[in-house]
C-alpha cells in the first residue's frame, strides 16, 4: 500500500492544482455569459475526446508504461493552462479558447484515468480494493475542501490571471512526485492468448477491431457485468443531466456569488472525506452491489432536497448528505469492476465501460444546456402551466428552471437505485468467476 499511498498523494496535489483552475474558469465563464449552456459546453468539449479516446485508451493502457501515461496527461494539462494564461494576459481570451483547451485535455486525461485505475489491482490486494478506492475518493474530497475555500477567496482579488500560475506550479509539483514513483506493469499473458485466437486472420484491421472491442465483448459475456454497466450508464446519464447545471444553478440563485459556490464545494469535500474515511476503516458493505445501490438511493434523496432548496440553509445539509452517498456508490461500483476483470485486461474492460457511460453523459450534457436555457428557465420565469405547478416549491427567479431539471434527475437516480435492488442479474457479478479472456 505504500506505493499506492504516494500515488494518492500525487493525485491529491494534482487535484488541488486542477481544481482551483477549474473553479476560476467556471466563475470567469459565468461572468462573461450568465449562461448555463456556456458552462455545460465546457464540460461537453472535455467529455467529447474522452469518448473517442476510450476506443483505443484501453489497448494503450494494457501495453504502455502506465506511469508515463499519467505524466503525459499532466504535461498536456500544463501546456493547455499556459496557453490559456497567455491569451488571458494578452486580452485575447475567448470562450471558444476554453472549449479548445478542454477538448485537448480530455483525451489525455482518459489515458491517465484508466492507467491510474488499472494500477490499483497491481498495487493492492483484492481485499483492499474498496479501501484503496476510498483513499482515492478521500484525496479528491480533501482537494474539494481546500479548492473552493481557497479559490473562492482568491478569485475576487487575483482573478483568472492570478490563479492560473498558482495552478501551474501545483500541478508541476505533483508531476515531479509522480515521476519518482515506480508503478508495476501487468504481464502480457492476455496478449499471447489473443494472438493465439486470432492467428491466421488476414486483415490487420480485423485484429485492431478485435482489440478495440475487447472490453465491450468481455463485458457482454458476463451477465453480471452487463447488468452493472446498464444500470450505471442509466444512473450516470441522469446524474449528468442534473449535475451539468449544478454550478450555474447555484450561481444563478446566489447572484453569481463565488463565496456561496465555494462554501458548498467545501462542505461537499468534508462530507466526501468523512464517507471515504468510514469506508477505508470499515472496508465498505459486505456486498458491493448493495453498497452501490444504497449509495444511488442516497444520492437521489439528497439531490431532491438540494434542488428544492433556495439557500445555504437547505443546500449545505443536502450537499453534505449527497457527498456521503457518492463515495459509497462510486467506490462500490469501481471495486466490482476491478474484482471482475484480470489485471492484464483491466485497461480495456474499464475503457469499454467508460465508452458506454461517457456517450450517455455527453448526450446528457447537451440536453442539460438546451433544456435549461431554451426551455425550462424562460418557462419557469413566465406565466404558464409549468410555472403555476412548480413555482410554489421552486420559485420563479433565475435558476428555477435549472432547479426543476436537477430535481427531476434526482428523482430518476432514486428510481434507478430502487430498480437495481430488483435486478437478480446484478448480483451475479459477485458470485461468478472472472470471464476467460
Amino acid at each position: 500500500m505504500q506505493k499506492f499511498t504516494f500515488l494518492c498523494l500525487s493525485f491529491l496535489i494534482s487535484s488541488v492544482g486542477h481544481g482551483i483552475a477549474g473553479f476560476a474558469v467556471t466563475l470567469w465563464v459565468w461572468a462573461q455569459t450568465d449562461s448555463a449552456t456556456a458552462l455545460v459546453l465546457t464540460g461537453f468539449f472535455y467529455k467529447l475526446p474522452i469518448v473517442a479516446a476510450s476506443l483505443f485508451a484501453g489497448i494503450v493502457v494494457d501495453r504502455a508504461n502506465r506511469k508515463y501515461l499519467m505524466i503525459l496527461s499532466e504535461v498536456a494539462s500544463i501546456i493547455a493552462a499556459l496557453l490559456v494564461l497567455m491569451l488571458y494576459l494578452s486580452g485575447h481570451l475567448a470562450i471558444w479558447h476554453l472549449y479548445a483547451a478542454a477538448l485537448a485535455k480530455g483525451g489525455f486525461d482518459q489515458f491517465s484515468s484508466l492507467a491510474y485505475r488499472a494500477s490499483i489491482g497491481l498495487l493492492v490486494a483484492p481485499s483492499d480494493y474498496v479501501r484503496a478506492l476510498s483513499m482515492t475518493w478521500a484525496t479528491g474530497s480533501l482537494a474539494g475542501i481546500a479548492v473552493p475555500a481557497a479559490a473562492g477567496m482568491l478569485y475576487p482579488t487575483l482573478g483568472l490571471g492570478g490563479i492560473l500560475p498558482i495552478s501551474l506550479a501545483i500541478v508541476a509539483f505533483s508531476t515531479a512526485i509522480l515521476s519518482a514513483l515506480k508503478i508495476p506493469q501487468p504481464t502480457k499473458l492476455d496478449e499471447q492468448k489473443l494472438n493465439a485466437k486470432t492467428k491466421g486472420w488476414a486483415s490487420h484491421v480485423a485484429l485492431l477491431w478485435a482489440e478495440v472491442t475487447f472490453g465491450l465483448r468481455y463485458i457482454w459475456r458476463s451477465a453480471g457485468l452487463r447488468s452493472l454497466v446498464v444500470i450505471t450508464t442509466v444512473f450516470w446519464g441522469v446524474e449528468t443531466l442534473g449535475g451539468a447545471v449544478f454550478d450555474p444553478m447555484i450561481l444563478a440563485r446566489s447572484g453569481g456569488s463565488a463565496e456561496v459556490l465555494g462554501t458548498i464545494g467545501t462542505v461537499w469535500g468534508i462530507g466526501g472525506l468523512s464517507a471515504a474515511a468510514w469506508l477505508s476503516l470499515r472496508g465498505g458493505f459486505r456486498s458491493n452491489v448493495q453498497g452501490m445501490l444504497v449509495g444511488s438511493v442516497g444520492v437521489g434523496l439528497a439531490g431532491i432536497a438540494f434542488g428544492l432548496g433556495q439557500g445555504l440553509s437547505v443546500w449545505l445539509p443536502a450537499v453534505f448528505l449527497m457527498s456521503i452517498a457518492f463515495p459509497l456508490l462510486s467506490g462500490s461500483e469501481r471495486a466490482l469492476l476491478t474484482a471482475a476483470a484480470p489485471v492484464d485486461v483491466q485497461g480495456r474492460v474499464f475503457a469499454g465501460r467508460d465508452l458506454v457511460n461517457d456517450m450517455a453523459e455527453g448526450v446528457a450534457m447537451l440536453l442539460a444546456g438546451v433544456l435549461s436555457d431554451n426551455l425550462l428557465e424562460p418557462t419557469m420565469q413566465s406565466p404558464g402551466p409549468l410555472s403555476t405547478l412548480f413555482a410554489p416549491i421552486l420559485g420563479t427567479d433565475a435558476g428555477a428552471g435549472m432547479a426543476l431539471l436537477f430535481v427531476g434527475s434526482a428523482i430518476a437516480m432514486l428510481l434507478v437505485g430502487i430498480f437495481g435492488f430488483r435486478m437478480p442479474q446484478l448480483r451475479l457479478i459477485e458470485t461468478t468467476a472472472k470471464v476467460e479472456p
